[in-house]
C-alpha cells in the first residue's frame, strides 16, 4: 500500500512533486492527490491547506480513498522552546490541540469522549525520520546565501511534543501562556494534532516532522513565505528522500 505524504502549503511539497513519477492525479474535495512513485516507493502526495479541518479531511481521504498504510506530515512550525532556532527540526512524539477547551465538562485540552489529550506518533516512523533528518543536516546542501540570510549554520534536531490549533501564533503574550500551560511543548503549528487524531481513529501509523520557521512571536511574519519556499521545501525534500530511500524500519541508514 502507498505512503501518504502531506504538507499544508504548496511551497512545502513542490520539490517532492517535481521528483515524483506521477502516475495519476485525482481531484477530490478541492485537492489534487498525486499518485505515483517517489524514490522507488509508492506514494500519494497532497497539500492539505492550512488548519485542522483541512488537514483532517485530507488525512481521511488518504486513508479511505487511497488506502495508505502510513502518513507523513512535513511542514513548518513556530518555536516555543527557548532552545529552538530558525532552521532547527522537530520530530513530533505526541500531538495536542491547544485550542480544544470543553471545560467544565471535560478537562482543558482533552478531546471530548475520547479520554485523550495527546496522540502519539509511531515510534519506528519517528526514528526513521530522525535518522533521515540527521543525514540531511550533515550533508548541508543549502545554498550559502540562504544559510547566511537565515542563520542556518548548525541546525539541531529535537524530538518532543507539538501543539496544533487554528490560530497563527505571533504574540509574545501568547508565547508565555503556552510556556505556562504546556511547558513540555516544543513548537506550535496548525495541522499535526488533527492528522494525529484521524490516524489514531483509523489505526494508521503516522509521523510528523517540522522545520522551525520562526519563534511564534511578534516577528513571526517576517520572510515567512520566502523561508518556506527557499528553505523548508528543501528540508522536506531531503528528509523525505532519506526516509523513503535510505533508512530502514529500525531507523538505521
Amino acid at each position: 500500500m502507498p505512503i501518504g505524504i502531506m504538507s499544508a502549503m504548496h511551497e512545502e511539497i513542490h520539490l517532492l512533486h517535481k521528483q515524483m513519477e506521477v502516475e495519476s492525479e485525482v481531484l477530490l474535495g478541492m485537492r489534487t492527490y498525486f499518485v505515483g512513485k517517489l524514490y522507488g516507493k509508492e506514494v500519494v502526495v497532497v497539500f492539505s491547506r492550512w488548519g485542522k479541518v483541512a488537514a483532517a479531511s485530507t488525512a481521511t481521504a488518504l486513508i479511505v480513498k487511497f488506502g495508505v498504510d502510513e502518513i507523513i506530515f512535513s511542514g513548518v512550525a513556530g518555536g516555543l522552546d527557548k532552545r529552538l532556532n530558525i532552521g532547527d527540526i522537530v520530530i513530533g512524539e505526541s500531538l495536542i490541540q491547544h485550542d480544544m477547551d470543553a471545560t467544565p465538562i471535560f478537562s482543558k485540552f482533552e478531546i471530548p469522549l475520547m479520554d485523550k489529550t495527546y496522540f502519539d506518533s509511531d515510534t519506528n516512523i519517528s526514528k526513521r525520520l530522525t535518522s533521515a533528518a540527521q543525514k540531511y543536516v550533515a550533508e548541508n546542501k543549502l545554498e550559502n546565501v540562504l544559510i547566511e540570510e537565515f542563520g542556518l549554520h548548525s541546525p539541531t534536531i529535537y524530538s518532543g511534543n507539538i501543539a496544533s490549533g487554528d490560530r497563527f501564533i505571533s504574540d509574545n503574550t501568547e508565547i508565555e501562556r503556552f510556556r505556562t500551560e504546556l511547558p513540555d511543548v516544543l513548537c506550535v503549528e496548525m495541522e499535526g494534532a488533527a492528522v494525529a487524531q484521524i490516524c489514531y481513529e483509523y489505526g494508521v501509523p503516522f509521523g510528523i516532522v517540522r522545520t522551525i520557521s520562526d519563534s511564534a512571536n511578534d516577528d513571526a511574519h517576517i520572510d515567512f513565505i520566502r523561508f518556506v519556499d527557499k528553505v523548508a521545501s528543501h528540508y522536506t525534500s531531503g528528509i523525505i528522500e532519506g526516509y523513503l530511500g535510505g533508512v530502514n524500519e529500525k531507523g538505521e541508514l
